[in-house]
């Protein structure tokens, strides 16, 4: 398949220029008055509907001129049109360039001197100019200095909600859809995932310094992946200026919950060199982060006491202590040959590591009790029983990289490189990328005291709920249950390549389009777990928690209230310094069973190719007709793990091929100048995740739960229909509004069986695995406007607002046989809203910033009791610079004031599963901008 698509294309390629004919050519650049490139220019032929469209670098080219006088007029909000008279001979190809000035409107001035007015008129700009339907938005529009990372500023667009790991925005939602029905890309070109079971992206992986433009794409073309059914992400990072630039922060801050500072860097150096052939940019960022969380869960059960049917039975204490060190670079080098062949080379690479000690307390099994009524009732959902306990600390190895902690060490590089050239009619395109991701967790370390003690189980307020020992010292006296030492890596190499070919007809009313695309993907996880018993004791009373170093982590008063106490620990030092493979002090054994089933290869080879057509009907309507063909080849290999004997095989290789085809149509029509409605209709895919097509079992006689994968799973596919409003203000701004629906067929969710005798392991509690459900309807409507108040008089004109408000709703069938349940499909935030209203003039920027999601359905249980949601949640930032010098500028900013929680909970909202704080955070510094 691959060779026959690749073939095709090259085929019609040649073909193609073989009927070329001699017509003119006119090209050239777009910038403004520093200098600067300006994307997504309108460029256009008056009187006719020839036209173009400036790329990133600001160069257009307009193809099959025929000879003749002409007028170029180009057009770019917040700027002044330009035009100019040209004469054109056949087979001449005229090269121009254009500077914009900031624009007026009926004699007023436009407010674009701000950079970030600047920044936010490029990416409305592209926008307005693309064809298909996308919400782009410059870096520094959404704040005026860095957040903490690219997903902190995402989730400000319209339709996007995030999930977050430790106060970091991770997991992208878009429009309801979960983050493994997303894409993400870095200049096109698909990001690899660095953790081990699933397609997610993590996004706080990237620095939001490194990137210089947001586009999300809510309707995929024909030429685009098609695995993006929420939407596909596109990073663009920066391109080299047309001058000698250098800016760079310098920044601190402070963590209100670690109560350490906070240090960030950047530096961007951009110039062309020999006669402007070649463009070169550097981008290198820095951040280094102490900070904590303050958390507990709650496990809920149902019991057989009437006058109890519903009680907590296992609660955790966990306190964490994390540094974050987030390290990026990237360098892009573009070579114009000559005006019609030039090739670009863009390197990134982002490494994180996390270095975090965490303490858990834990009370579990406090649901039998009740059952035997071995519990004494203090009041109402007050009791007082035994409990088993369990005291853990996680750290790691004692040497100069883990450092006692448990390090998770994230890495991410890619390398594409791409070329464009032109063949008088013909423009051919293609690129090469190698990606590769990683995650390594090396020598991570655990030791558990484990026995059981009298316990207090306070659920009279189920949003606090509390389990506690009646007796702290208690704890002291429990034994040594486990030390274990384990290391995990994962990583996923991909290597992507292209070819594109567009061809104009009609006399440049048409654009054909047609290219291939193969995708190839190595991803493996290679986990050990070794268990260590000591032959010797290990302190004063033999191993029981009290005759151990131990430290009390009480220096913090926990921000889910003073109840919450974690208590005494055996300190990481301790841990990490345990000479565990001294063969005279521990017996060692390498628990295959815990681990085995984990590991697994996975290799898939994507090949497509598309045909396409962009028709411009007359200078109101144009139109997109297209069809894409994907052929997925994959093969998947795990582990089989044989309980009774503890051996262990390799599974047989599960292996699938098949192919989708995608049409899609897009229509654009220009009501007027700057009104446009957008019509959509878009066929798209989701692949399972890694982990789940994998033939493995996991099976836990201690609990009696069973986990299974399923190589049998199909991919989610949807049909896709969006229908947009947009309406742009020559003082940089839009208004849109709009619906989407989405016809999905095969969602895959995780499904749960109680009580059930399996085959191989006998009868179990609970079995979970992978499932096919029905369909799933997804429907809403967003709204957004960006506006500044250039209509009010004076020093007010500096005002502007920032909103938009997306609701979602969803209809399943065909999820765990609970067709009445009303069931949504997981990750459909109903309500999400942004605000931010901003104050500029030359000097200053000060700006306030909301984001509101509301609560959706995570995990679908096996009943209503055990599904779980992820809480509403309500961010509010601030941030504030001052213009020093027009080169220097000083600013502050303040994340988390409203100190929202990372929050689950399960069946009903009064009832907990997980409840996190991270505090507010502040930073502050100087960001400066040097050029010619």
């Amino acid at each position: 398949m691959k060779k026959q698509v690749l073939f095709l294309t090259i085929l019609v390629g040649w073909m193609s220029m073989a009927s070329v004919m001699a017509q003119g050519v006119i090209r050239g650049k777009v910038i403004d008055d520093q200098n600067l490139s300006l994307p997504g220019a309108n460029v256009i032929l008056e009187g006719t509907v020839k036209g173009s469209v400036t790329n990133q670098l600001g160069d257009f080219v307009i193809l099959d001129v025929p000879a003749g006088n002409y007028k170029v007029i180009v057009t770019y909000l917040g700027y002044n049109s330009s035009s100019r008279e040209v004469a054109l001979t056949d087979g001449q190809t005229l090269d121009l360039r254009f500077q914009l000035d900031p624009g007026t409107l009926d004699g007023v001035e436009v407010i674009v001197f701000g950079d970030r007015l600047k920044g936010q008129a490029r990416a409305l700009n592209q926008q307005k100019t693309n064809s298909n339907i996308t919400n782009i938005v410059a870096a520094d529009q959404i704040g005026r200095f860095p957040d903490a990372n690219i997903g902190d500023a995402i989730k400000r667009i319209p339709g996007i909600t995030m999930q977050n790991d430790q106060g970091e925005a991770r997991n992208i939602i878009i429009r309801g859809m979960a983050p493994e029905l997303n894409s993400v890309m870095i200049n096109g070109e698909r990001v690899p995932s660095a953790e081990g079971d699933n397609r997610r992206i993590q996004m706080d992986l990237i620095p939001s310094d490194m990137i210089q433009t947001i586009e999300v794409n809510k309707s995929v073309l024909p030429d685009m992946d098609a695995d993006a059914i929420g939407g596909a992400v596109n990073l663009v990072t920066r391109k080299a200026p047309n001058r000698l630039r250098v800016s760079g922060t310098a920044a601190s801050g402070y963590n209100f919950l670690s109560t350490k500072p906070i240090w960030t860097g950047g530096l961007i150096i951009g110039d062309r060199v020999f006669n402007d052939k070649l463009g070169v940019i550097f981008s290198g960022s820095y951040n280094n982060h102490n900070f904590g969380s303050d958390n507990y869960e709650a496990q809920w059960a149902e019991t057989d006491d009437p006058n109890n049917p519903v009680v907590v039975n296992s609660f955790d204490i966990r306190k964490y202590d994390v540094q974050r060190v987030r390290r990026s670079a990237s360098l892009a080098l573009d070579y114009e040959f000559n005006r019609n062949h030039s090739i670009i080379l863009n390197t990134m690479y982002n490494w994180r590591d996390d270095w975090e000690s965490r303490y858990r307390f834990r009370v579990d099994r406090t649901d039998l009790p009740f059952g035997t009524g071995n519990f004494t009732q203090i009041e109402p959902n007050l009791f007082q029983m035994r409990g088993r306990t369990a005291i853990q600390t996680k750290g790691g190895i004692d040497n100069d990289r883990v450092r006692n902690t448990r390090l998770e060490d994230q890495r991410v590089v890619n390398a594409t490189l791409s070329g464009s050239h032109l063949f008088n009619r013909l423009k051919m395109t293609w690129n090469a990328t190698y990606a590769k991701a990683s995650e390594d967790r090396p020598n991570e370390r655990y030791i558990t005291h484990r026995g059981n003690a009298d316990v207090i189980l306070d659920i009279r307020d189920p949003f606090k709920v509390l389990t506690s020992l009646v007796n702290e010292d208690s704890r002291l006296g429990l034994g040594l249950n486990e030390i274990y030492e384990s290391n995990n890596n994962t990583y996923e190499e991909d290597f992507n390549s292209r070819l594109d070919f567009a061809l104009p007809y009609a006399g440049n009313k048409g654009l054909l389009k047609f290219g291939g695309r193969l995708r190839e993907k190595y991803k493996q996880r290679t986990d050990s777990y070794d268990v260590y018993d000591p032959i010797v004791d290990l302190g004063t009373d033999g191993n029981r928690l009290g005759g151990l170093p131990t430290s009390l982590q009480n220096d913090r008063v926990f921000l889910n209230g003073p109840q919450y106490v974690p208590g005494r620990f055996v300190t990481k030092e301790f841990l990490g310094g345990l000479d565990l493979y001294n063969e005279s002090l521990f017996d060692y054994e390498d628990a295959v069973g815990e681990y085995i089933t984990g590991n697994y290869e996975a290799s898939e080879r994507i090949t497509a190719g598309y045909v396409m057509t962009d028709y411009q009907f007359n200078p109101k309507l144009s139109a997109i007709f297209g069809l894409r063909l994907e052929n997925t080849n994959l093969e998947y290999r795990g582990y089989e793990f044989d309980e009774d004997n503890g051996t262990f095989q390799q599974s047989a290789t599960v292996s699938d091929n098949y192919n989708n085809f995608m049409p899609g149509a897009h229509f654009k029509y220009d009501l007027k100048e700057n009104q446009i409605v957008r019509l959509a209709w878009a066929n798209t895919i989701a692949r399972p995740n890694y982990f789940d097509l994998v033939p493995y079992a996991i099976f836990s006689p201690d609990n009696q739960t069973l986990q299974r994968g399923n190589p049998n799973l199909v991919p989610t596919t949807s049909m896709n229909f969006d229908l947009m409003y947009e309406h742009y203000y020559k003082s940089v701004g839009v208004f849109s509004a709009g619906g989407f629906y989405k016809d999905v067929d095969n969602f895959i969710y995780q499904k749960t069986q109680l009580n059930i005798n399996d085959p191989d392991f006998g009868q179990l509690l609970e079995s979970t695995r992978p499932e096919n459900g029905g369909t799933a309807n997804v429907y809403g409507f967003e709204t957004s406007i960006q506006r500044q108040f250039d209509f009010l008089p004076g020093i007010w004109k500096g005002l502007g607002i920032f909103a938009n408000y997306t609701f979602t709703d969803s209809r399943t069938t065909g999820i765990q046989e609970r067709e009445n349940d009303n069931l949504k499909l997981p990750g459909t935030a109903r309500n999400m809203f942004n605000a931010s209203l901003s104050f500029e003039t030359e000097k200053i920027v000060l700006r306030v910033s909301v984001n509101h999601a509301s609560g959706y359905l995570d995990e679908v249980g096996s009943s209503t009791f055990d599904d779980f949601y992820y809480d509403r949640q309500t961010f509010l930032d601030v941030n504030a610079s001052y213009a020093i010098t027009k080169n220097w500028r000083f600013f502050a900013e303040a994340n988390n004031l409203t100190n929202q929680p990372l929050r689950y909970y399960q069946g009903i909202r009064p009832r907990t599963a997980q409840e996190e704080y991270y505090n507010v955070r502040m930073n502050f510094g100087v960001k400066f901008d040097l050029f010619d």
